[in-house]
């Protein structure tokens, strides 16, 4: 099979290798461009979120490399997120495509159809080595997880701007090239310390955000126009509510063990959002309270527009600010949204956040 799989920051690098160690091709998805965006609004439902319409022209543009599988995952619940798959499918075979979509749903729902999909990706390697590979390529992502938390806190204190970038993109290289698991180990710490090694100002006063919302448009960069490098390069540290390993863990292994996960979040947002609304909405509230609780500065939320969960989170958190004094700006993000007017608003969420401290620093 040659087989291609969603775009979300880069965690392509895993995914390829594991693909490539089951003996198919893997067409590498591009990350998301103005083109990708275009060509998944032009043939997307026209209040699609984005999301939708950025996974539509990534498969566009796979297939037109040559894919002939596309590897993704579903979902349950009130989100629209899991009927993403089927729209995806529907549109691609109208437009004369004829490929395979295999989609991977929760596990704890139909366990029969979770292991019929991957006995399909194994192919004819046995199951032991197939549990191998995802071993490693897990042990890759982790990886990956690592250094980004760690390029969070180094971006906002470097010296020469641009440094911490430059050794991120290094690290990931590292990472990329590594195979056996503990190779893959030894490549993070080498990573890692490359990065801390960039020279950086510990004394310099940084305000701390934490970033909250919609899952694909907190991981793939080019769905939030690179957010976090441009809070980075203004003297911000961000410190992201979801991360892929973390996202996993909770939906795809505590879960399916019947262990309760994100309780503290849910716990925290229960006085606002008792129920579970589908997608990350009641996390967004939760997060923001936990973030406020713990002295950040301030808290953005990021959102697919017309996203329901996110905008009903949207709603409530005016109340959440107020009864936990704590700045939160939101952003709604489609095809419309641009660099400029992001970065204007950031530039004076920024700006509040630091007046704010010295206030609290002269009271």
């Amino acid at each position: 099979m040659k087989i291609s799989f969603p775009h979300m920051g880069a965690s392509h690098m895993a995914f390829r290798m594991l693909i490539e160690e089951l003996g198919h091709e893997c067409v590498v998805p591009p990350r998301p461009s103005a083109r990708t965006l275009s060509l998944g609004t032009q043939y997307a439902p026209e209040f699609a979120c984005l999301p939708l319409k950025i996974l539509l022209g990534t498969y566009l543009e796979v297939l037109a490399e040559g894919a002939d599988t596309i590897i993704t995952t579903g979902g349950v619940g009130p989100c629209r997120a899991g009927l993403y798959a089927p729209i995806h499918y529907e549109i691609l075979e109208s437009l004369g495509y004829d490929c395979q979509m295999i989609v991977l749903e929760p596990p704890k729902y139909n366990w029969l159809d979770f292991i019929n999909k991957l006995r399909i990706i194994k192919g004819r390697k046995s199951w032991w080595f197939l549990g191998r590979a995802i071993k490693r390529g897990w042990e890759k992502i982790k990886a990956f997880d690592d250094l980004e938390r760690t390029l969070h806190r180094v971006r906002p204190r470097e010296l020469e701007r641009g440094a911490s970038t430059a050794a991120y993109l290094q690290g990931l290289r590292i990472i990329d090239s590594a195979f056996e698991t503990e190779e893959i180990v030894a490549a993070r710490q080498a990573a890692l310390d490359h990065l801390r090694a960039v020279p950086q100002d510990h004394e310099r006063l940084v305000p701390r955000v934490g970033l909250i919302g919609e899952i694909y448009v907190l991981l793939e960069p080019a769905a939030n126009l690179d957010i976090e490098l441009m809070l980075g390069e203004m003297g911000v540290e961000v410190h992201r509510s979801i991360f892929l390993t973390g996202w996993t863990m909770d939906n795809a292994v505590r879960d399916n063990a019947g262990i309760k996960h994100g309780a503290l979040i849910k716990e925290a947002a229960a006085e606002y959002m008792p129920e579970m609304i589908g997608g990350h909405g009641q996390d967004s509230i939760g997060h923001t309270i936990l973030y406020a609780q713990e002295g950040f500065d301030g808290v953005i939320q990021l959102a697919p527009f017309t996203c329901i969960p996110e905008i009903v989170a949207r709603s409530i958190m005016p109340a959440v600010s107020r009864d936990y004094d704590i700045p939160v700006l939101t952003f709604f993000l489609d095809e419309q949204t641009g660099v400029a007017g992001m970065r204007t608003r950031l530039e004076a969420f920024v700006d509040l956040l630091r007046r704010r401290r010295a206030e609290v620093k002269t009271a």
